[in-house]
């Protein structure tokens, strides 16, 4: 049951955990009775949660159908990874990194390197980004980059499945740390913005197929 707070920011929370481990899929429809059921709450403050998602395009509403979870497109994955690239070099150039950063980004780094399957990288990768934009101080700039990447993990559940692709991810995160510690930002904020640019061009090739 949910501590009688903020209902409607504890719904959100729990439905963004819910699509974040893979719980929810890109097409499904979102059961407000259910989640009613689960959460102890009324319809109410899951319509006013589901209204923010829907604001920030992570869900979409359907007449007949009710609140669904949005569906891929080639025009939104190009449209998500350049801002998410934007805002995380935006983000990277006016941030400070000290020795404590610097090893928590090489920890979760450990995390990426040993996760075993598809939705355990997934939230590995996203959060060795979080880790290395945590710094910036725009709290509004957070708020979207966060709403940003639960999407970013609907298209990399359904399309990274490329072990090579994670590999040579794995070899830029060690590059955007090397370069942090070298205090050289420039070189970060290439390699960074090639990282979501590398994965983009692969999804963009995956919906090529299936669109």
């Amino acid at each position: 049951m949910l501590v009688k707070t903020n209902f409607r920011d504890q719904v959100r929370e729990f439905l963004l955990s819910e699509m974040k481990q893979g719980n929810l899929h890109e097409g499904q429809t979102i059961n407000l009775a259910a989640v009613a059921r689960k959460l102890d709450v009324s319809v109410t403050p899951i319509r006013e949660a589901l209204t923010q998602l829907q604001q920030s395009r992570i869900i979409t509403a359907v007449p007949n159908r009710g609140f669904i979870i949005s569906e891929l497109s080639m025009k939104e994955a190009k449209d998500l990874y350049e801002l998410v690239a934007d805002l995380e070099v935006l983000a990277i150039e006016n941030s400070e990194f000290d020795a404590d950063s610097i090893s928590a980004l090489k920890n979760q780094q450990e995390v990426f390197k040993n996760a075993q399957d598809t939705v355990s990288r997934i939230n590995a990768k996203l959060g060795f980004h979080r880790l290395l934009t945590k710094n910036y101080g725009n709290s509004l700039a957070q708020h979207v980059l966060e709403d940003l990447k639960v999407r970013v993990f609907f298209y990399e559940r359904e399309f990274m499945a490329d072990d090579l692709l994670y590999s040579k991810s794995d070899n830029q995160h060690d590059a955007i740390i090397s370069a942090i510690e070298d205090d050289n930002v420039p070189t970060a904020s290439l390699v960074l913005k090639m990282n979501w640019m590398l994965i983009l061009d692969y999804i963009q090739k995956q919906l090529l197929g299936v669109l």
